[in-house]
């Protein structure tokens, strides 16, 4: 649902109570959120900011019911949302360029009235953000937030916040746990964090370029091997496992299998299709939260449970 007429969807994600969180902006704004940089001849890099301040709306849906957080001077470019206790919010954005007289602070809690509360650095290469009913914030990084880019790690500079690939940051996102290194996990390192699944009883991971399925209890570690490759979306029921998208025309796989010893036996592949039928667009935010994959399209959000879902 749109808070006005004309916003245009710019991102959107699943709040801890499975609630649907969008950040709108109007269509003028929408190239400044999306800012990016191409260097001649080479590669295209989102920008760390926006070029103006802009104006955006974030909308919390449970249901039919809709609540709507406007925010005069958004600065962050390619931003998310997630809730934080208290009416607050927490919008982040995806990069972050270090400079020595002080790195980029890319994550912003505004109070419940849309004023900024708090700033903090979370880090560059963030592919996932996601809260906590109590306001914990896990934040999983792709490669370049891993091994370093825009001035991380380079020279003189630290190493990259997010390289151990998963970090989880206190509700005044100050970090409070971070995913051990191989020499400590026997399920090894974790160079780009593709599927990330967090609930108020366990965080869940399965990341390049084992693939392991990896449960975080508290801050222990447990992992089991896996051997489907390439998932951007987990859903977790007991100890069945639902892993969803691949490599090429796989982003339609949907994979159920059991844990089982030390290994995810799969017991099912299935193909997503949409609920009349048509294939499940290849651009679409998909979202685990416990048992539950949400597939939010620009005008749909589809829930699918993984307790639904036949076994073979």
């Amino acid at each position: 649902m749109r808070p006005a007429e004309g916003d245009v969807l710019v991102s959107a994600s699943i709040g801890p109570a499975g609630e649907l969180v969008a950040l709108w902006s109007n269509a003028a704004d929408e190239a400044a959120l999306r800012s990016v940089t191409t260097q001649p001849g080479w590669a295209t890099f989102p920008d760390p900011a926006t070029d103006r301040p802009v104006p955006v709306r974030v909308s919390r849906q449970t249901g039919d019911a809709v609540d709507v957080m406007s925010l005069p001077g958004l600065t962050l470019a390619h931003p998310t949302a997630q809730p934080l206790p208290g009416g607050r919010m927490l919008v982040v954005g995806a990069r972050c360029r270090w400079r020595p007289d002080g790195p980029d602070r890319n994550g912003v809690i505004y109070d419940s009235n849309g004023r900024i509360e708090a700033q903090a650095t979370l880090g560059d290469g963030i592919e996932h953000v996601l809260t906590t009913t109590s306001g914990d914030v896990w934040v999983g990084y792709f490669d370049e937030g891993v091994y370093g880019n825009y001035g991380w790690g380079s020279g003189d500079a630290p190493p990259p916040l997010g390289n151990m690939g998963l970090v989880r940051f206190s509700p005044e996102l100050e970090p409070t746990w971070r995913f051990p290194s191989h020499v400590d996990n026997d399920a090894g390192a974790i160079d780009d964090c593709y599927a990330l699944n967090v609930s108020d009883d366990a965080t869940w991971t399965c990341y390049y370029s084992g693939f392991p399925i990896v449960r975080i209890h508290g801050d222990d570690v447990t992992g089991w091997r896996n051997q489907t490759d390439g998932a951007k979306a987990l859903a977790v029921a007991g100890t069945r496992i639902g892993l969803l998208g691949g490599y090429g025309q796989q982003h339609d796989r949907f994979v159920v299998g059991e844990l089982d010893g030390e290994t995810m036996r799969v017991v099912g592949t299935h193909r997503l299709v949409l609920p009349d039928g048509t294939p499940l667009p290849a651009h679409v935010t998909v979202v685990g939260r416990g048992p539950v994959l949400h597939l939010i399209t620009a005008e749909r959000w589809h829930q699918l449970n993984l307790d639904h879902v036949p076994a073979t």
